[in-house]
């Protein structure tokens, strides 16, 4: 595993992590590994994630209704063709059968918006 340098506090407080709701999900067109998200994050309007996890959900559609967190401050990407306003945070790891994947998901209860503190 790359070790990475360590970061100061403030360093720390300049990322935001809110807690979005899933609104839809499909597959990008000419893609294997992307999904289009919308996720409401209580703002205005839903933003819309360009995520790499498409072979962990060939279902995309089972996405719809998680509430998950995402960086929300990084700055807009073009991927494909289509921005993506900001990412979806998940852990992935282990080998062979060991191997895992998991999103960091909240509860119902948590509002879309919550900023992880």
């Amino acid at each position: 595993m790359e070790n990475r340098p360590q970061i100061t506090i403030d360093d720390f407080h300049k990322l935001e992590i809110k807690i979005g709701h899933i609104l839809s999900a499909e597959k990008v067109e000419g893609a294997d590994k992307l999904l289009k998200l919308s996720v409401d994050m209580g703002e205005e309007k839903p933003r819309q994630i360009i995520s790499g996890i498409s072979m962990f959900f060939p279902e995309p559609e089972r996405l719809v209704g998680k509430r998950c967190a995402f960086a929300a401050n990084l700055e807009p990407r073009t991927i494909r063709g289509l921005e993506s306003q900001g990412m979806i945070l998940a852990v992935n790891g282990g080998e062979g059968e060991n191997t895992f994947f998991s999103l960091l998901e909240t509860s119902e209860k948590v509002f879309p918006g919550s900023t992880v503190k």
